[in-house]
């Protein structure tokens, strides 16, 4: 019995450490603006950029309609942490750094539209929206997908 207690202990102790392990995105993006869904849109119908940062599965189901992937490869999922390991082609990127681009991915935590927003203003990109309740956001507003 004692042994059944201690083990049931260790895997809530996992699952509370797991749990610490998932941060929430910031409220802001530095260099940046962050935006919520009627900004984003505004932004869509003057035809800003999406760049949709998620897995190729995730933007093959369904996308914001006209919006790039630009998939940000991340060593630590769902944290803040940057790695010299994550891979963001930037050369997907608008070669014209002026235009106006949104960030996105799955929402809060989903930290690929913030690392790939950063990445773009870390390399010199001036008009870098940040949408932080992405894709979830989006079709609650039943905003165009595809």
């Amino acid at each position: 019995m004692r042994i059944k207690h201690l083990i049931g202990g260790m895997a809530l102790a996992c699952l509370a450490t797991m749990a610490q392990a998932v941060e929430e995105t910031p409220n802001a993006i530095p260099g940046g603006s962050m935006v919520d869904a009627a900004k984003a849109k505004a932004l869509f119908d003057k035809g800003a950029v999406f760049v949709d940062a998620r897995v190729s599965a995730e933007y093959a189901e369904k996308h914001i309609k006209g919006a790039i992937n630009v998939v940000y490869k991340e060593v630590h999922k769902k944290v803040s942490t940057l790695d010299p390991k994550d891979e963001f082609d930037l050369g997907k990127l608008p070669a014209d750094k002026a235009k106006v681009m949104v960030f996105y991915c799955n929402g809060s935590p989903c930290w690929r539209g913030y690392k790939g927003a950063d990445a773009a203003i870390k390399a010199g990109y001036k008009n870098v929206n940040w949408f932080r309740d992405g894709l979830p956001a989006w079709e609650a507003k039943s905003f165009p997908t595809e």
